[in-house]
């Protein structure tokens, strides 16, 4: 099997929603997501040949993945009130609305998901929320 391996990081803010301790409140992160892709065959002809994929491609996805989660604040739908979705829309901060609790447990299986969505032979996701903590999924 080869594996490849690229990784990204941005910055953004997240809190759990009923969550008791500390990370209840909003407090931000710099992530850092590890992807991991396996294949057991190289191609055989044009430009790409002797590569899984073509690093420049994965490496892209994966930034492209990054920065639409930079400087954001995450948080799980109906988590906040109207009037306060409404108050930070008013004031022009960057708000990303996920249908998940967003741990990095979660975020490593959304990542996941949306990176072999655009077809990319993912294997696993890995996303450091410090540089000591991470949480990874693994595809079935």
């Amino acid at each position: 099997m080869y594996h490849l391996k690229t990784e990204a990081h941005f910055d953004s803010a997240h809190f759990l929603a009923g969550y008791n301790g500390k990370c209840a409140n909003i407090h931000g992160h710099s992530w850092k997501i590890e992807a991991e892709i396996l294949g057991s065959e190289l191609q055989q002809a044009g430009e790409k040949r002797g590569m899984l994929i073509d690093f420049g491609d994965f490496k892209k996805a994966v930034r492209r993945l990054a920065d639409s989660f930079d400087h954001t604040l995450i948080y799980e739908k109906g988590s906040l009130k109207a009037a306060t979705l409404a108050a930070l829309k008013d004031e022009g901060f960057s708000l990303t609305e996920v249908d998940f609790r967003p741990t990095a447990e979660n975020l490593s299986r959304h990542f996941y998901d949306m990176l072999t969505a655009q077809g990319l032979p993912v294997s696993r996701i890995t996303v450091y929320e410090t540089p000591e903590n991470c949480a990874y999924y693994e595809g079935e």
